[in-house]
């Protein structure tokens, strides 16, 4: 046996290969960027807030 086993979650080599295994960074999903997603919630309900402003200011 020639070929040397792999450990799990590395890289095989393999022929004419010049780059190094790394470790591959987890992906975040939704809490990639969580201040993003905050402030879109946030915009939502100073909006939602307002419309109801405006109409007990309109009577």
């Amino acid at each position: 046996m020639s070929a040397q086993p792999v450990v799990p979650q590395e890289t095989p080599t393999c022929e004419g290969s010049t780059a190094e295994a790394h470790q591959e960074r987890p992906d975040g999903g939704i809490w990639e960027h969580p201040w993003f997603f905050l402030g879109l919630i946030l915009l939502g309900t100073i909006l939602v807030a307002g419309f109801f402003v405006a109409r007990i200011a309109d009577l």
